[in-house]
């Protein structure tokens, strides 16, 4: 329990924060999997690569991953975009 009035504000927006934050990593995960199935399947157009490359982008910029970890997705996604078109 809060005991100044600081304290409380700070419960508020860490509750908000953490709504804010797990819809977006949910929306990040729903688009990495997407975008994952649609390179599986052979269907890699450049739309499908650059829309699972803009929620991660997004994700970054606004804090729910790290930029490193932006790279790393968006890396893994190219190169396996790459192997799947070169078979």
């Amino acid at each position: 329990m809060a005991n100044t009035r600081s304290a409380e504000k700070q419960q508020r927006q860490a509750a908000k924060a953490l709504v804010r934050n797990r819809a977006g990593k949910s929306r990040l995960k729903s688009a990495l999997k997407k975008t994952r199935a649609a390179i599986d399947s052979g269907n890699v157009e450049s739309g499908t690569l650059s829309t699972g490359f803009s929620e991660i982008d997004k994700a970054a910029k606004r804090g729910i991953i790290k930029d490193n970890t932006a790279d790393r997705y968006k890396s893994r996604l190219a190169a396996a975009a790459k192997r799947n078109t070169a078979k």
